[in-house]
């Protein structure tokens, strides 16, 4: 993912979800970026270019022990 392509990102879960929420690069990864809150991972942002539309999936899963 581009560098430009995650400040987007990052601002918008700012914006939207959580001024603390963090959007960053994954190590030798170029399709998606980790999402965190403070040093909390949260999730994984994958992009999407089907049909040559781009769009963004977030994905976070929930563990039964932090319910």
């Amino acid at each position: 993912m581009k560098p430009e392509e995650i400040k987007k990102l990052d601002a918008y879960f700012k914006r939207t979800l959580n001024p603390q929420i963090v959007v960053k690069a994954r190590p030798r990864k170029n399709d998606s970026a980790e999402v965190y809150l403070g040093e909390e991972f949260l999730g994984v942002v994958y992009i999407d270019d089907e049909d040559g539309d781009r769009s963004y999936n977030f994905s976070m899963a929930i563990l039964d022990v932090d319910l």
